[in-house]
């Protein structure tokens, strides 16, 4: 099962490539991991039978004690063929489905809905509750994915993110419920918790009942019952096969399996019934009614859908031994009917381009395979003989009558008659909307809607899924044998315990049968009615849950642009004063409320902290008298030069090195910027305040120095830092400790730098790309009139002056810098750009050098990068954004995310081995002419932080840089005068 779940990790990311090369056949090939899980499924029936439970489990966060366990009783084992196999025909199903050639963006559909099936295949096997909540977020992320597909319509994009919101609120308040679940019960094992094994803490049980709340939170917003129930028909915005596996077999019937897991353990509790019972039913009706009111076939059964869930976790939720029995049938053959009819609605838009009934006419008569295939399934959605509905059907309304007359038993047995009436009457409004002729309202035959005959491979997804429904109901024995060993976990208070209760194909002429031939005559009379009445109104209530979603998305809004407005005053002093003067109010109060300071400080360590402090303190002085931008961004780069000579003097050339390219490089960013800036300070807008601003300044420059001087003896216990220099040599085989530290001993500090510096990266780009994000000058390169190779062109005296001589094909020579020649004259510095020349590659060379002797000798990927980066800046200030083009031609994102995913690969490859995260391997060899040679798997991850300082540096030189060139020059040609 882990073998599989993996695979279901690493299969979908070579979907895209193989869709590439053969087209829309990549879905046959997806398909088959879901038939190979669904075989592994049915080759462990006899051991789930049995009661042999198949484990697997692996230790993931053994310190939270979160493991990777996946557990197949009959529950889990139901639901993973219900995953698997219906997974496997919908993938077959959208070989055809998505015919015609290689689409855009389908290549990423079929990963992501493989993906999806292997999510799902995680959620209802794990048997850890913290895991199954991150499942249960996949879900919901994927989903968000796959509802969006046709992402150029609004409609689409605004029904995915309905689905992600509702479905992920409800997800996090799940989780908040998980958490409390283990804590209460001290472990994370569902089947420990739910089988009594670990025990409930003491004083725990109101905490229990807050606890089972927000889990049915998760679970009603994950199913689509009310009030969460309006994001599921939105949702039928997205491409029909979607619609077939999530919501009918797979992402809704996740809040489904969560009920009926938690059922056994719950189902007595004081919250459990009247939540389930009384949502369960009211979602039930509700969906029904709607369903009679839509004239889109897909809404008709997206309605549908909401009514049957509803009615799902009435029967599974009501925590009784034949309920579960009849809930276990009724949850397999929801799954086949709802997704063979919508697998039938989508041949049906494939084939006409419409689901609106009123545009179908005489579809019956041309395409009678498929009418009388949708027939079979409605009527095991309406409950006939001999379907799996008719089974499922019959056992849930026996297990309620044989409950009693208790409130309890009769409103549950009264909601589901109301709704297999409405069942009935939408699944003929279903049948005759697809198939039926129509007339008008002359009372005229319309004419027949032409039907261009489907390939068969089309339709043998749901006709095959159609056809299950009538061979379940046949094998109703083997499937009462394969569910009671979940019925049999839950009490049987109304049973005859020595003769209970079996799903059987006929029990002859009882109470359960008249009442649902009962509720089927009923719901074919409505139907006959609405009919006759033709205009039905599409609302039943003034407002609707949907109605309540977009105002509070509204009112959102409003409170989030009333908030910017009052915040966001467009002042830079403001917003830095604010940072300042709650910095000064919070440290401040910590350091008054002090019991006592222990401060333990030396004039100074070294004569070179004399000699360099009063420059620093000077510089920074004349900084703030400074009148022009520049002069004043220069003086205080003058204290970060400080801090390199301190370093430098103090053992840490490390960090003098870094210190020395970092200032360099704020230093060229801050040049960039202040290009599109006036050159002298307050020249637009003059400073204010001045005497409130000298105070704030003082109270802030004091309260650091307390800070500083506090911290000198705050420490009580030996540091671990201490040891450094021993792990750095025993643990990451590196002996320069800076290096060590940050790609080793202290990794996941420096995952989390990374992060920010791609956010970074990603924060300053955005504020200069306006409206793309496309990499335009590593592109603009390619603009040249002729590329890299420049022919000689020696000037010649003429009567103009100076003129370049006509080209000669026969001497070429590859020309250098060729960006520059896109540079005005007077802007060109002959001898910078041979200096660049020979230096470029030198500093490259170097920068590699720093990367891989880091391990040892000062550098590491940081600095590497940052030497890397000043290379880039040198052919940017040498031939403008062109040559930075030229120098750098990919996109700075792809660096970006390169380095990341191979920081984050270090971090996670080591967890398939059984080790820690991020744990270095060391390999060591005698090699030919290179001698002893040395690997640590830690310098992959220098590699990493090496590409994305990289990006940083390209991002920041393309944005602050290339692009503001690009503006400046487009006004320029408006003839706007830019400074």
């Amino acid at each position: 099962m882990l073998v599989l779940l993996a695979a279901f990790a690493v299969l979908p990311l070579a979907l895209p490539w193989l869709y590439a090369r053969i087209g829309p056949r990549a879905f046959l090939v997806a398909a088959l991991l879901p038939v190979v899980a669904f075989g592994h499924a049915l080759t462990q029936t006899g051991a789930v039978i049995a009661g042999d439970t198949p484990e697997e489990s692996f230790a993931w966060i053994p310190q939270l004690g979160i493991d990777l366990s996946m557990r197949m009783d009959t529950l889990g084992w139901v639901m993973t063929l219900i995953v698997t196999g219906v997974g496997a025909l919908v993938l077959v199903y959208c070989r055809w489905y998505f015919d015609g050639g290689v689409k855009p963006g389908v290549g990423r559909f079929s990963a992501v809905l493989l993906g999806f099936a292997g999510a799902m295949y995680g959620l209802v096997l794990t048997d850890d509750v913290i895991v199954l909540v991150m499942f249960w977020e996949i879900t919901s992320i994927l989903s968000y994915l796959l509802i969006g597909f046709y992402h150029a319509r609004g409609a689409s994009r605004r029904a995915a993110l309905q689905a992600l919101l509702v479905t992920t609120l409800g997800g996090l308040v799940m989780f908040v419920g998980a958490v409390m679940l283990s804590v209460l019960y001290g472990t994370n094992s569902l089947d420990a918790i739910i089988s009594g094994a670990a025990s409930l803490q003491p004083g725990g049980e109101g905490l229990l009942n807050v606890a089972i709340v927000l889990l049915l939170v998760g679970a009603l917003s994950k199913s689509a019952i009310f009030p969460f129930h309006f994001w599921l028909p939105g949702a039928m915005a997205a491409p029909t096969p979607v619609s077939a596996y999530l919501h009918a077999a797979a992402m809704v019937k996740a809040g489904i399996y969560l009920i009926a897991r938690l059922a056994p353990a719950f189902a007595d509790s004081d919250p459990w019934r009247p939540i389930v019972i009384s949502l369960g039913l009211l979602t039930m009706l509700l969906g029904g009614l709607q369903a009679m009111r839509e004239s889109d076939l897909k809404r008709i059964l997206a309605f549908g859908t909401v009514s049957q869930l509803g009615m799902l976790t009435v029967v599974l939720g009501y925590g009784e031994r034949n309920s579960a029995l009849a809930g276990l049938a009724l949850l397999i053959g929801h799954a086949l009917f709802k997704s063979a009819l919508f697998l039938v609605v989508g041949v049906i838009d494939r084939q006409l381009s419409t689901r609106d009934i009123g545009e179908l006419s005489g579809v019956g008569r041309q395409a009678p395979t498929l009418a009388a295939f949708s027939i079979v399934a409605v009527a095991s959605m309406v409950g006939l003989a001999p379907t799996v509905g008719f089974v499922a059907k019959e056992a849930a309304l026996t297990s309620l009558l044989d409950a009693g007359s208790s409130p309890e038993a009769l409103i549950p047995l009264i909601g589901i008659v109301l709704g297999s009436v409405l069942t009935t009457a939408y699944g003929m409004r279903f049948i005759w909307g697809a198939f039926w002729t129509k007339r008008d309202d002359a009372g005229q035959t319309r004419p027949v809607t032409p039907w261009p005959d489907p390939p068969i491979g089309f339709l043998a997804a749901p006709i095959v899924l159609s056809g299950l429904t009538v061979v379940a109901g046949f094998a109703a024995p083997l499937l009462d044998v394969a569910f009671s060993g979940y019925a049999d976990t839950l009490p049987n208070p109304f049973g005859d315990e020595a003769h209970p209760y079996h799903l059987a194909l006929w029990h002859g002429l009882e109470p359960a049968l008249f009442l649902s031939l009962g509720s089927i005559l009923v719901g074919a009379v409505l139907f006959w009615l609405t009919y006759r009445a033709r205009r039905v109104p599409r609302r039943i209530l003034p407002f609707t849950a949907a109605d309540v979603y977009n105002a509070t998305l509204r009112g959102i809004a409003r409170v989030a642009v009333w908030t910017t407005t009052f915040t966001q005053r467009g002042s830079l002093p403001e917003y830095v004063g604010t940072i300042f003067v709650v910095f000064v109010a919070a440290q401040g109060t910590a350091l008054l409320a002090g019991d006592g300071w222990r401060i333990a400080l030396d004039a100074w360590q070294t004569p070179m902290q004399l000699m360099v402090a009063p420059i620093m303190i000077v510089a920074g002085i004349v900084a703030v008298r400074a009148r022009k931008r520049y002069t004043g961004v220069v003086l205080v780069s003058v204290t970060g030069l400080g801090m390199v000579a301190l370093f430098a003097t103090s053992g840490a050339p490390d960090l003098a090195l870094t210190q020395i390219l970092v200032e360099t490089v704020t230093l060229v960013a801050f040049a960039l910027v202040l290009r599109r800036i006036p050159a002298r300070l307050g020249e637009h807008n003059a400073s204010v305040w001045p005497a409130a601003r000298a105070v704030l300044a003082v109270a802030v420059g004091a309260t650091m120095a307390m800070v500083a001087m506090v911290a000198t003896g705050a420490r009580v216990a030996e540091p671990i830092s201490d040891r450094f220099p021993e792990l750095a040599y025993e643990v990451g085989h590196g002996k320069n400790v800076v290096n060590v530290a940050l790609v080793d001993l202290r990794g996941w500090d420096t995952m989390g730098e990374l992060s920010v510096l791609v956010l970074a990266a990603t924060g300053v780009a955005s504020l200069v790309f306006v409206t793309h994000r496309s990499d335009l000058i590593s592109r603009a390169i390619s603009s040249l009139p002729t590329g890299a190779t420049r022919t000689r062109r020696p000037l010649v005296e003429t009567d103009q002056g100076p003129r370049p001589r006509t080209a000669d094909s026969r001497s070429t020579r590859q020309a250098w810098l060729v960006g520059g020649q896109r540079l005005r004259p007077e802007n060109r510095s002959i001898m910078l750009e041979v200096i660049v020349r020979i230096l470029f590659h030198t500093i490259i060379v170097v920068s590699i050098y720093l990367l891989f002797a880091g391990h040892n000798l000062p550098g590491g990927g940081f600095a590497g990068g940052l030497v890397a980066g000043m290379a880039l800046v040198m052919r940017y200030v040498a031939g403008g954004r062109y040559e930075l083009g030229a120098a750098a031609p990919t996109d700075a994102g792809r660096l970006l995310g390169a380095g990341m995913t191979l920081a984050v690969g270090t971090a996670v490859v080591p967890l398939l081995f059984g080790a820690a995260p991020l744990t270095s391997w060391f390999w060591e060899a005698e090699l030919p002419v290179l001698g002893h040679v040395e690997f640590v798997t830690s310098t992959l991850f220098d590699i990493g932080v090496y590409l994305v300082v990289i990006g940083l540096v390209l991002d920041v030189l393309r944005s602050l840089g290339g692009e503001v060139d690009r503006q400046a020059q487009a006004l320029r040609d408006r003839g706007v005068s830019v400074s």
